[in-house]
């Protein structure tokens, strides 16, 4: 994001954005809350004459039409509020939209809150509202239907008092879009003046996030530190002297520790599973560190002897052979017993997480009544340890429509006492930080729950410290919207506290997943790191784990996946982006420099015009983008066009020294039309399907598409189906086909891809084997004789099976009697 300022002030962030259905009420938004406050705008309401009192400007009056409307004039309207509202209707999208508003003579320093009622169009017929205050703005929100009322709102602050003031809305649409706009509002939320703090200096830039309560909780989980410790890791301050960790995570604005809790992580001759080996003793060692240095602790019971996470919730060993009321009873015990030694040993408990990313499943069971009825029995056991410790249960994949209205719905009617709605946000994973605000501000106003992100984390570098696979930055499959750098993680944290805030009051705070979590030994040896892991448990599992996960960590032991995304580099020395906890409450600034320059990656047909571009865009450590000049190695780029199809890495010089790499592709000519799906031109494809009940769609999703945003997505109760594109003007000779393949839940596969020559079918059997774990099958050497060829994917397996199909690719490869 850029900053951006006028000639008297620093706007300071915009902090909200919400579009809530009526149902929520009017009485929950805060622009109408107090009668009390100071209205700035005149005629908010649309009561008087219009266009006296705003100014509407159109780019084309021709395109819209605009109008002083009255709710007599249509009975089946659910009026907003009074008798009028202003309407609009755009004729011609490409007219430019209309902008309403009104330019306030003075504005006092402070903190405000600009808000409006809105309704109309869904669909291609949606207008989109985008509120502004002088050069603050919002993204533009849709309408999604008539008597669709909801509420946008933008909080901002000033520094200091500002003259002529321009605020209102913006409002744009496809052609026919409609809506209307009631009930515009500005008030103050501060009362008044307010002192907002100069933004310090320091290493990164922080733009700070206004309106943070002041035990806004800032957290972090280090579960793995006791093992990491006993490892050899050492931890150090800013002044790069050894320090207690837990002293370090203070002095930079942590006041939470989250810890998780397994039942029993050791297998049948007491050896950790890893991870941690996270039982109820070193819970009770951090949890006295943490205290003992001013910081309160969230314990998360997993319930679960080893990782649950929405694809794996096994019972612990001790319960597996219980039946249902003895499992909850267990549960209830344990939860207890283990919060009674945690007190006993000095521990200032502030929250307890029942269960961790409880999707679809706790402790082994899947039905939502038992489920419920589990959390339940874990929160009793809270309130009776201590009435003042919040009760929280923790889900994830907020990007997933309608998932957290569902998910709190079945808890308030199966009455699960609970406190606190905590979500996962990975911001690579998860969605759109708007969409996150959403959906936990709906949870919060419809359930009267306070929300949180539970766990949060981003790279600052792609390197891999400790031999074991990172899970980011990836190639594919992930949205990496920040730099990989110390910067980059910095505005990505920061930004995820702001989402948080925005939900308001409810808006309860931001944990950090392990940010400690660095290599062990880093200057050794593969094979020394190893012996550490499985001595320790200082790796994500130990080969012990066999006994308890024998398909995921039985298979994949090892050490940190996530040491490039720490807080620390691999010697335990704090990085800048650490202070982010504390730069929040004050912003921070810093020399401005080039952050990062991404390496392009370019392809090309073989034969076709190679061009590197002239300019790359470098992103600057305030967020902003500029075109910098760049020198490409013209050898090289010459020898790689000359040797035709491959990959080739061309160096550039960028000014100041800095160098950036194309990694250029020469392909051969793809000869499948829309291979990726990524053209809304689908036609060519031919979707037929067999027995059962299968549902195919072409998904717009990064995570799930292995290139671009689209691929083919596919679920049922019964998979049965066939994805194929007839193809002609082959010149004759031998092709290779090839596909990507990603799934999961598929019983009993039967997967192919497939070429048909008309008198012979190629075929290469395939299969899914978890999310983003793509396969690639390739058919070699098919012969074309007649320039035709249809080619295709088949897919069939059980009920539940799930994937997409994405990036089909035919090429020649030789001549027929060649």
């Amino acid at each position: 994001m850029e900053r951006k300022q006028n000639m008297k002030v620093w706007l300071v962030g915009v902090l909200a954005v919400v579009m809530a259905l009526s149902s929520l009420g009017l009485q929950n938004t805060a622009a109408f809350a107090a009668d009390s406050q100071k209205q700035y705008l005149t005629n908010g309401g649309f009561e008087s004459d219009l266009w006296q009192t705003w100014n509407v400007e159109a780019a084309n009056w021709d395109s819209l039409e605009a109008q002083h409307f009255s709710y007599a004039e249509d009975t089946w309207m659910t009026a907003d509020e009074g008798e009028r509202a202003f309407k609009y209707w755009l004729k011609d999208g490409s007219g430019g939209g209309l902008t309403v508003s009104q330019t306030l003579s003075a504005l006092p320093a402070g903190s405000y809150e600009l808000s409006v009622k809105t309704m109309g169009g869904a669909g291609a017929e949606a207008g989109t509202v985008k509120l502004f205050a002088g050069n603050e703005t919002v993204e533009a929100t849709a309408t999604t239907g008539y008597n669709a009322w909801g509420v946008l709102t933008l909080k901002f602050e000033l520094a200091e008092e500002l003259s002529d003031v321009k605020v209102g809305a913006v409002v744009t649409g496809n052609s026919n879009a409609w809506g209307y706009l009631d009930s515009f509002s500005l008030t103050s939320t501060s009362g008044g003046e307010v002192d907002i703090p100069a933004p310090v200096a320091a290493d990164i830039f922080v733009e700070r996030v206004a309106g943070m309560d002041e035990d806004f909780i800032k957290g972090v989980d280090v579960s793995s530190i006791i093992a990491l410790e006993d490892s050899g890791v050492k931890f150090y301050n800013e002044a790069g002297k050894k320090q207690d960790i837990f002293k370090t995570l203070k002095e930079s604005g942590v006041n939470y520790v989250r810890v998780r809790i397994w039942n029993d992580p050791y297998d049948s001759k007491g050896r950790g599973y890893g991870g941690g080996n996270n039982d109820l003793e070193k819970a009770v060692e951090i949890g006295k560190r943490a205290t003992a240095n001013g910081m309160k602790l969230l314990v998360d019971f997993h319930y679960s002897d080893f990782w649950a996470d929405p694809a794996k919730q096994q019972a612990p060993k001790a319960w597996a052979n219980l039946n249902f009321e003895d499992k909850k009873a267990a549960l209830y015990s344990y939860t207890k017993a283990s919060l009674k030694t945690m007190e006993a040993a000095g521990v200032d408990i502030g929250m307890v997480q029942i269960g961790n990313e409880t999707n679809g499943s706790v402790a082994g069971e899947k039905e939502w009544k038992k489920m419920s009825a589990l959390f339940s029995a874990g929160s009793k056991a809270v309130r009776e340890t201590d009435k003042d410790i919040l009760v929280a249960l923790h889900f994830t994949n907020p990007e997933t429509a309608g998932r957290y209205a569902s998910i709190a719905e079945t808890l308030k009617t199966n009455d699960v006492d609970y406190d606190v709605f905590a979500s996962s946000y990975y911001p690579f994973w998860h969605g759109t930080l708007k969409n996150l605000t959403t959906v936990l501000k709906n949870v919060a106003n419809n359930y009267g729950k306070k929300v949180m992100v539970a766990e949060t984390s981003y790279a600052y570098t792609a390197e891999d410290g400790d031999g074991h696979g990172n899970t980011a930055p990836k190639s594919s499959g992930q949205t990496l919207n920040y730099p990989i750098t110390v910067q980059g993680q910095a505005t990505a944290v920061r930004d995820v506290i702001e989402a948080v805030a925005n939900v308001g009051e409810a808006g309860l705070g931001v944990f950090y997943w392990e940010p400690a979590w660095i290599p062990v030994a880093p200057d050794k040896k593969l094979e020394k790191k190893k012996a550490l892991w499985e001595k320790y448990g200082s790796g994500w599992a130990s080969s012990y784990a066999a006994e308890y996960d024998p398909e995921d960590a039985g298979e994949w032991y090892g050490g940190s996946a996530v040491d490039n995304q720490a807080l620390f580099d691999f010697y335990g020395r704090p990085l800048p982006s650490l202070d982010v906890f504390k730069y929040v409450n004050t912003g921070a600034v810093a020399p401005l420099r080039i952050d990062e320059i991404k390496d392009l990656s370019v392809s090309a047909i073989s034969g076709e015009a190679v061009v590197l571009p002239d300019t790359v865009t470098a992103v600057y450590n305030d967020g902003s983008k500029r075109a910098v000049n760049v020198m490409w190695d013209q050898e090289a780029l010459n020898q790689a066009i000359t040797a035709g199809a491959g990959t080739y890495v061309i160096n550039g010089a960028v000014e100041g020294g800095l160098t950036v790499k194309a990694h250029l592709e020469i392909k051969p000519k793809n000869y499948v039309v829309n291979p990726s799906f990524e053209n809304s031109d689908r036609s060519m494809w031919k979707i037929s399907y067999g027995t059962g009940s299968s549902y195919t769609d072409y998904l717009e999703k990064a995570s799930d598409a292995k290139s671009g945003n689209y691929s083919l997505h596919f679920s049922g109760n019964v998979v049965d189906f066939k994805a194929e594109q007839k193809i002609t003007g082959l010149e004759p000779g031998y092709y290779n086909l090839s596909m990507f393949l990603q799934g999961g839940d598929a019983a009993d596969p039967d997967m192919y891809l497939y070429a048909d020559n008309g008198t012979q079918q190629y075929k290469m059997i395939t299969s899914v084997h978890g999310w983003v774990n793509w396969s690639n099958p390739e058919i070699k050497d098919i012969l074309v004789t007649d320039g035709t060829l249809t080619i295709g994917a088949s897919i069939k397996a059980g009920s539940g099976a799930w994937g997409t199909l994405d990036d089909f690719y035919l090429y020649r490869v030789k001549g027929e009697g060649e």
